[in-house]
């Protein structure tokens, strides 16, 4: 396991300045996460080691998969006539990727070893090596090394959809704001930034790029206002699918077909968007068939009002014991199954589960919630429509685009989808 004191995130560089003493920085430093976030943290890290001394001659940048291992150790081995420190950054370094034929220079498990035999030996004084690279394997003998005998930066931000997630996600994109636009004693009012975000969306080199679009466009002005992000930015945010199943729940027909839109423009297959919606519709149908006790009686709670900390005092605890009756169930059959002739018992699946991780509750709210926009009936029918559409998908040729766009406006319209009456 990493240590604490072998490793430190991107927003406590200043925290681990503090820490050490000119004469105790370790040599060896590996950076992995957001390519942005990897060149600060470089910048920062090159102007800490060096102070006044002009990075010109004392730091040298190589880019990965361009030179070999023995080049990047004599590089680093090599002594400068013209300063004290040097510094060798190796961007990009495939240091956890599998070594490959294809074209580039791929480090094999011979370089690797020459690599660690190396670090064990030791840097040579006011000597600094960096490696940068998008991901790391915590397993790799070349990891293990590297933290034993030198120091990690932790630049990754979490990617996912979850509160958390989404928090962190903000959090650094304020961050880089503020350091962006204090350079120009500048600010950017509240609904200027969120809809830069969502023009943006999480790409940080694309995001500071337009912050200084907006800072020249702006003018002698202190604060860049919403008029200025709606008349130079451009949208070119990459969607997840989940925004459009998102949008499907939330009935909501614009947001809909803007993002089957963008799906499609960025090359996704109607297969891949009919799938997305199988399964979410899928999950609804589940939650639909528990809640239905939920309104057998006058005095029962209305899902769609109740706020979260009532949600999981009140309802989570009935989920968590429904989901233990559905394992028992499943199990059960499996294990009946395997007495009699099946070869081993099958894990139960997540997909039958209403809250397959209750610690995060807050995604299990919001689809309770949601769903509560649906009868039982409309996602049956919408169900049925979505697996006669997949077979002619696989069997015939026709305008997915717009056949799929007509479900979306049919499924958000306040009459409810219908199908089986009609076919």
């Amino acid at each position: 396991m990493v240590q604490n004191k072998n490793s430190v995130k991107h927003n406590q560089l200043d925290s681990f300045f503090k820490s050490f003493k000119d004469n105790d920085v370790p040599g060896l430093i590996l950076m992995y996460g957001d390519s942005y976030l990897m060149n600060q943290a470089l910048d920062s890290f090159s102007s800490f080691l060096l102070g006044d001394t002009d990075k010109q001659f004392a730091l040298e940048t190589l880019e990965g998969g361009t030179i070999s291992m023995g080049d990047i150790i004599e590089q680093v081995s090599t002594f400068s006539f013209l300063v004290s420190k040097k510094i060798v950054a190796v961007k990009n370094a495939p240091l956890f990727q599998a070594h490959t034929n294809s074209q580039g220079i791929s480090f094999t498990p011979s370089d690797l070893d020459h690599l660690i035999d190396f670090i064990k030996k030791g840097l040579p004084a006011d000597h600094f090596l960096i490696f940068t690279t998008p991901v790391i394997d915590k397993r790799k003998k070349i990891y293990k090394a590297i933290v034993d005998k030198g120091f990690v930066i932790d630049c990754s931000v979490a990617t996912g959809s979850r509160k958390a997630d989404v928090d962190e996600q903000k959090s650094v994109l304020q961050a880089v704001a503020r350091q962006v636009l204090s350079k120009s004693n500048k600010s950017i009012e509240a609904p200027a930034f969120h809809s830069l975000v969502e023009l943006t969306g999480f790409n940080l080199d694309l995001f500071s790029q337009n912050l200084e679009k907006l800072i020249v466009f702006s003018g002698k002005r202190s604060a860049i206002s919403l008029l200025d992000v709606k008349k130079v930015i451009i949208r070119d945010k990459k969607d997840p699918i989940f925004n459009l199943t998102n949008a499907l729940m939330a009935k909501d027909v614009k947001n809909g077909i803007f993002y089957l839109s963008s799906l499609f423009n960025e090359g996704y297959h109607p297969l891949q968007i009919l799938k997305s919606f199988e399964n979410q519709i899928r999950k609804l149908i589940l939650v639909k068939c528990f809640t239905q006790g939920f309104y057998q009686n006058k005095n029962s709670m209305n899902l769609k009002q109740i706020n979260f900390n009532l949600f999981k005092q009140q309802v989570l605890p009935k989920i968590i014991t429904y989901d233990e009756q559905t394992k028992n169930t499943i199990e059960e059959r499996e294990k009946y199954l395997s007495d009699n002739g099946s070869k081993k018992q099958k894990k139960t699946s997540n997909d039958l589960l209403l809250a397959p991780y209750p610690k995060n509750a807050y995604p299990v709210f919001q689809v309770f919630q949601k769903s509560e926009n649906f009868s039982l009936n409309e996602l049956n029918q919408a169900l049925i429509f979505l697996g006669d559409l997949d077979y002619r998908l696989k069997s015939s040729s026709f305008d997915a685009r717009t056949t799929i766009e007509n479900f979306i406006i049919n499924t958000c319209s306040k009459r409810g989808f219908v199908y089986v009456e009609k076919n």
